[in-house]
């Protein structure tokens, strides 16, 4: 289970790059998404990766 989430993050960015192509804005303008995506996947991931080893 924990190999798995390093793909939730690239998951949400490419879905990012795909809202920002869709409406024609550039990467540079979606960077202050990129930063709230990686942090709030953070998060999730050191909650479970907690969870886990709490509950193990």
């Amino acid at each position: 289970m924990i190999k798995f989430f390093f793909l939730m993050p690239i998951i949400m960015c490419a879905i990012w790059i795909w809202y920002l192509n869709v409406h024609e804005y550039s990467l540079k303008e979606g960077i202050k998404g990129f930063t709230y995506i990686l942090a709030f996947n953070t998060i999730i991931i050191g909650f479970f990766v907690m969870m886990i080893y709490i509950t193990h």
